[in-house]
């Protein structure tokens, strides 16, 4: 027995004796300690788990070289090959974040997201046809959200010291070149779409990616809808006219096809509601959309989206230019766009992203402008103005890791524009037209990429590359963006770009095609925080203009500008029960040099303080939407002929309040549903000044007003196959 006693004595001793501790601190990439990571051998039960420092300890009898696996959760796992010898090992881990598209960061700087499922959200396609004022609008109702000014009496979205014309819109990734209506003298028109066809859309007031061009001030991104969850048909009788759809989804849900078609007459209407405007032809459109989309494989889908409308309308209103005459106005437009845009994964690993898109633009206005003498003939001139624009686009996506990646493309242009302009007294003596033709070879590449660092933080490098054929001029708009999530729904992000566009061809380019690329350099600075109940979004900004396009003293690219400001947004669907309710603020200084300016001044589109107010409100017991939108926007600069150059653009409007309300039921039928809705916009009649017109000799002036002090809308709404009353209720619960 004592020799037995020795001889355990002995083996535990060097049992002791041999094993070897592993020891150290698990960290994050800041050097945070990491509690509950487990650490242990590959193949051996020898591991321990962090304590609350980051700390772990554990021993081994295992010799040589050894795999020390560390896990933990919300992390990418690692692997360390370690020399386990008779000496202790102490090492210090740092783990990087596991990184998934469902809880990464997001680039969110300048940029508004109206979706059904981005995490991002800010509005839904619901959202804008329910929007108070609108009119089911989705360019009026992203006037609602912050940057947007208030230009009821242009065409066009004017954000954040732009023009209307540098805001362009796009469609699964291809230009639209005529995204509104034909203006018309003091009126602004509508956008074309119907929100229901777009599954998402981008508002960027800025800082967008190098994947868009051409526009200088902010786009509107919108994306089509996918194959439908069923077929579904859509009726509609209102007090401006009729339309009806459908949408078919084929047996084996691989595709569908559908399309819609309206009528639209304010005949009627105006024979109720008096204008100012005295129309001889009221405003009728027809107009009809197409769409399919074809699953081609698992990944692939092609999809097509095609527009067509007519309208017409003939006025003549009260003008200052002619004495003891009316103003004359009268447009025919025909307008079609195409698209159709195929996106495949190839490759082996089916890694690769195809992008290929094509899509075709068509707008003819036939015009008629001039006055009428009392008791003579009206003295009109003719403009006809077409154009045309052919466009392709091919990109490619790689990843790069779990979720960066990269993505690099080109896109083409062909435009076309053609005026016919026929002076009044031509006419009178058969003499000479004026006819201006200009062709444009717009080409462009670009190539980004979206690094992630970690889940919280990541980068966007991106530059774009155009040459115009028109200009004959280059240039390299370099853009990055980056955000950091500082919470679970809450990220700061930035940008800082360039981004260019061509001055305005049927102004400008006919007489002076010397003229190069107006320029604009973005500051973006953006905090968000959105979670389903809440949403607040802050934003700061600074833009720079160059080469803005002069026409006094002569027609150069010298003019310059500023525009910067502050934009607060907060939206909240939880503290009032069944209600719904955001608020938007935008504050803007800017000033320009362009055009007939003398100097830098602040332009007649601008206000400097920008407020809106929606409200919805959800009557469960009698299934009733009510919603509420009010507007104010401080006054806006006007040229007045008879001050001093010195005081040019000094003078403002007054302010101006609009309330509108709209109301919608909801009925629910076996296989209907119908919403029958009334709205008015401006309920307070309150006076909307938007300018002033002077005479040549600056002796009578003019007050620029809205058409009418209200706009009442009744109709109803029906859909087939498609029950959207839970929609609406989840939309404002």
């Amino acid at each position: 027995m004592k020799y037995l006693f020795i001889i355990l004595l002995f083996v535990t001793s060097v049992s002791v004796f041999a094993q070897t501790k592993i020891s150290g601190t698990v960290t994050d990439t800041h050097h945070k300690p990491l509690t509950g990571a487990n650490i242990y051998l590959k193949g051996a039960f020898d591991g321990a788990t962090s304590g609350q420092d980051g700390s772990f300890s554990f021993t081994t009898d295992e010799r040589g070289k050894q795999t020390l696996l560390i896990s933990q959760l919300g992390y990418q796992s690692d692997s360390i090959q370690i020399l386990v010898e008779n000496k202790p090992v102490h090492l210090q881990i740092i783990l990087q974040e596991s990184v998934n598209k469902l809880n990464a960061v997001t680039i969110s700087a300048g940029s508004f997201s109206i979706s059904d499922q981005s995490k991002n959200t800010v509005l839904s396609p619901l959202d804008i046809v329910t929007t108070a004022g609108a009119g089911a609008d989705p360019m009026a109702a992203l006037r609602t959200l912050p940057g947007a000014q208030q230009v009821p009496n242009q065409t066009g979205l004017f954000i954040q010291g732009g023009t209307g014309e540098e805001t362009k819109a796009f469609i699964d990734g291809m230009e639209v070149l005529h995204p509104f209506y034909s203006a018309t003298p003091a009126i602004g028109a509508r956008g074309r779409f119907n929100p229901f066809l777009f599954s998402g859309t981008l508002f960027s007031s800025g800082g967008y990616s190098a994947q868009y061009g051409g526009a200088m001030s902010a786009a509107v991104i919108l994306t089509s809808d996918d194959l439908p969850q069923r077929s579904s048909a859509t009726l509609g009788i209102s007090s401006v006219g009729l339309s009806g759809g459908i949408d078919q989804l084929s047996k084996n849900k691989k595709a569908s096809y559908g399309g819609d078609i309206s009528y639209g007459n304010l005949w009627p209407y105006f024979k109720m509601v008096s204008q100012q405007q005295d129309y001889s032809l009221s405003p009728f459109d027809w107009n009809g959309d197409a769409n399919f989309r074809i699953k081609t494989s698992p990944t692939g889908i092609l999809k097509f989206y095609g527009y067509a409308d007519y309208n017409k309308l003939q006025f003549s209103y009260p003008g200052v230019d002619h004495p003891n005459s009316n103003d004359m106005f009268s447009d025919k437009n025909a307008n079609g766009y195409t698209n159709m845009a195929y996106q495949e994964s190839l490759g082996k690993n089916k890694d690769w992203r195809l992008y290929l898109g094509t899509a075709y633009n068509t707008n003819t206005d036939w015009i008629k402008t001039g006055y009428q003498p009392k008791g003579e003939p009206p003295v009109l001139d003719t403009i006809k103005a077409f154009t045309q624009l052919n466009e392709g686009k091919f990109m490619l996506t790689h990843p790069i890791g779990l979720l960066s990646d990269i993505r690099f493309g080109l896109s083409y242009q062909y435009e076309t524009n053609n005026t016919l302009y026929t002076p009044a007294d031509t006419i009178a003596s058969a003499g000479y037209q004026f006819k201006e033709n200009l062709y444009d070879n717009y080409t462009a590449v670009f190539a980004e990429t979206d690094l992630y660092f970690t889940s919280r933080f990541v980068a966007r490098i991106g530059a774009r590359g155009e040459y115009s054929s028109l200009l004959n001029k280059y240039n390299l708009a370099p853009r990055l963006s980056l955000a950091y999530q500082l919470g679970e729904a809450t990220q700061l992000s930035a940008a800082w770009g360039d981004f260019y566009e061509k001055p305005a061809t049927d102004q400008y380019m006919f007489s002076h095609p010397d003229v190069g690329f107006m320029n604009a350099r973005h500051y973006i600075l953006t905090f968000q925080h959105i979670k389903s109940d809440y949403t607040w979004h802050v934003e700061l900004y600074y833009k720079q203009y160059h080469n803005l396009l002069k026409t006094i003293p002569d027609t150069m690219p010298n003019g310059s500008g500023y525009a910067r400001g502050i934009e607060l947004f907060w939206r909240d669907r939880k503290t009032i029960k069944n209600g719904d309710y955001w608020i938007s603020y935008t504050f803007l200084d800017t000033k320009r040099n362009y055009l007939n300016y003398p100097f830098e001044v602040q332009p007649p589109f601008a206000s400097k303080n920008t407020l809106n107010v929606v409200y919805k409100q959800l009557i469960p017991s009698i299934t009733t939407n009510i919603s509420a939108t009010y507007t104010f926007a401080s006054g806006k600069p006007y040229f007045n002929p008879n001050l001093p150059e010195n005081e040019f653009m000094s003078q403002k409007t007054p302010v101006t309040h609009t309330l509108s309300l709209s109301a919608a039921y909801l009925i629910n039928g076996k296989k209907t549903f119908t919403v029958p809705v009334f709205s008015v916009s401006n309920v307070l009649g309150s006076k909307q000044v938007y300018g002033y017109n002077f005479s040549p000799d600056g002796s009578m002036q003019q007050t620029v007003t809205a058409p009418a002090s209200r706009f009442y809308f009744i109709g109803a709404f029906f859909s087939f196959g498609i029950n959207r009353s839970q929609d609406v209720i989840n939309n404002n619960l």
